[in-house]
């Protein structure tokens, strides 16, 4: 039998992921990917009020922030008809602009720059050359020789403490690192620098929802009125503070982000070839100029994407139960009508008196069920959801500036467009397309801005904020791009209450394990893709190719039970 690696946690992720490989030689066979904690949340929101539902929804995870509100609101607008004002569309999507930059900015200096910069590295390079590298990427002004040695004192500091703290336990001098240590350098300062630059630009939440993170939303529009004269709505003081928020964004990004991206890629041209996997796309679309009953207003388009055929961009159906279903064939769960069989989310089940096998175990029973992640199929097809397919989608559609910035992108550095399709080529559209949304969120402040001079301050329809005007039953979607991709929340409401409730995440489409056609989930798919392991002992090759997705397995799975009672304590000792 061939060697069966397992990585469990994968660490830098929200959530707990365990993936196992089956090895042929040095090259993974096969992969599978594993959910370790049970979902719950769908249970606990039963009989509870529709209005309510953001607040918990939204505690699922602690890095998605506000995307599980935005989608319960929606949820709870769409099967009450329930029209919002353009200015409350706006500022949600400010916020949810907001969430993408900051979420993609974090992600990739904290949880997957280390794959590719070596820390310790840091250490032997030459600050002066650090500064002209610096300097010929990028405008920054943090670029100088002092600066940088600084810095270098600062991390050798760590290093000779024994206190590398947050670069603790990763494979630093692995062969698979190929930055010189100038490039290591400046990566290290730049991941500093993210630090402080996330904590600034969130208060762009703490203005328009009170705090972040978990900002307040409100079914019928936004939870923050606008009067130019109070101190304690949006004034115009506040709306300032969102330029300078805007600004800062746009300046790290164009400035750090991007160039940094492109600098590191260039070192790393053969992960532009493996890594792809399923090349099926899906975007529900997102950012509505006018409602989401509109998907011609959206920034972000819909559509499906098979094969990677780029010339043909399919539309999609949330509310139809033969597109969009749900597998539990290799999950730790039940159907009253079988395992095999698939459910709309409208009709899903969460049972957790599933009665087969289940951890502890040394390995997956991978033929048999092995994660707590069900399998979301699009007409039975395993989809990518996320940066890349968002990426695709828009350019498939002819987005200019998509197309420019790709276009950019390939010829600096020097590779095809099929490189796109790839660990490397996720990472690239996941930049570029913060650099979309970053441009377009000035465009929407301009636009709220416009409304309030024309004296337009309305956030909130007061229209069917009461129960009694309710029909006995009713259903809805509530769907958006998060970060990491297609987020849906359905909900089923029946005489005033929550009869069903399901969230559909991004890492449950990308995460998931097999179905009962034996199709591989898009983690599986892509670590089935061209990977060859230098040390099985040291499996980085997994972790970047799992961290392209930016994984959120919270999201997938929750920590609780139907009674709201603590499953797990952890005592630090």
């Amino acid at each position: 039998m061939s060697e069966r690696i397992v990585v469990d946690p994968i660490t830098r992720i929200e959530g707990h992921l365990r993936i196992e490989a089956q090895m042929d030689g040095d090259k993974i066979a096969q992969a599978y990917s594993a959910g370790t904690m049970v979902r719950g949340i769908e249970l606990i929101l039963k009989g509870r009020d529709p209005r309510d539902a953001w607040a918990f929804t939204q505690r699922i995870c602690g890095v998605c922030t506000l995307v599980h509100g935005i989608a319960a609101v929606r949820s709870v607008e769409s099967a009450l008809n329930y029209p919002i004002p353009h200015n409350a569309q706006l500022i949600r999507n400010l916020m949810i602009m907001a969430q993408y930059v900051h979420d993609h900015v974090m992600h990739f200096y904290h949880l997957h720059a280390l794959d590719w910069v070596d820390v310790v590295s840091a250490l032997s390079a030459d600050p002066k050359a650090t500064s002209v590298l610096a300097q010929s990427i990028s405008k920054w002004p943090k670029s100088s020789p002092g600066y940088f040695a600084d810095m270098k004192k600062k991390l050798k500091t760590f290093v000779d403490g024994g206190q590398l703290g947050i670069f603790s336990n990763a494979y630093w001098g692995h062969p698979a690192y190929k930055l010189p240590p100038e490039a290591n350098l400046m990566a290290v300062s730049h991941y500093l620098e993210a630090l402080t630059w996330q904590r600034d630009v969130a208060k762009l939440h703490t203005i328009f929802g009170g705090k972040n993170p978990h900002p307040n939303f409100l079914v019928g529009g936004v939870a923050s009125p606008i009067d130019l004269n109070s101190d304690s709505a949006i004034n115009i003081k506040k709306l300032s503070q969102v330029q300078d928020v805007i600004n800062q964004m746009q300046t790290f990004v164009d400035q750090v982000y991007v160039p940094d991206t492109l600098a590191i890629a260039s070192f790393y041209k053969d992960w532009f070839k493996r890594g792809e996997g399923l090349g099926n796309f899906m975007c529900f679309g997102d950012l509505p100029s006018t409602s989401m009953d509109d998907p011609s207003s959206f920034f972000l388009p819909s559509g499906i994407i098979l094969n990677r055929d780029l010339s043909t961009v399919h539309p999609l159906d949330l509310n139809n139960s033969e597109e969009i279903q749900e597998y539990v064939s290799h999950s730790w769960y039940d159907y009253s009508g079988g395992k095999d069989s698939g459910l709309h989310p409208y009709d899903g089940e969460t049972d957790l008196n599933y009665s087969g096998p289940k951890p502890p175990y040394k390995y997956l029973d991978v033929d048999q069920s092995y994660s707590w992640l069900k399998s979301p199929r699009w007409k039975g097809q395993a989809m990518e959801v996320g940066p890349l397919a968002r990426v695709l989608t828009l350019y498939a559609k002819g987005h200019e500036q998509t197309k420019d910035l790709v276009g950019m992108a390939l010829k600096q550095l020097d590779v095809p467009v099929d490189a796109l399709y790839s660990t490397l080529g996720r990472t690239a559209a996941r930049t570029l397309e913060t650099k979309i949304i970053v441009d377009g969120m000035q465009d929407m402040f301009n636009q709220l801005m416009t409304n309030i001079k024309a004296g337009d301050t309305k956030t909130f329809n007061e229209k069917l904020w009461e129960p009694s005007t309710w029909p006995k039953k009713a259903q809805g979607v509530g769907f958006m791009e998060a970060p990491r991709g297609a987020l849906g929340h359905w909900i089923v409401i029946e005489n005033q209450k929550i009869a069903n409730y399901q969230a559909v995440v991004p890492s449950t489409w990308n995460a998931g394990p097999r179905d009962s056609n034996g199709q591989a989930g898009a983690y599986e798919a892509a670590l089935q893709d061209n990977h060859q392991l230098h040390d099985a002992k040291q499996p980085i090759e997994i972790l970047r190719t799992v961290h392209s997705f930016d994984p959120c397995i919270a999201c997938a799975v929750h920590v609780t039970d139907p009674d709201g009672e603590e499953l797990v304590k952890v005592k630090v000792t």
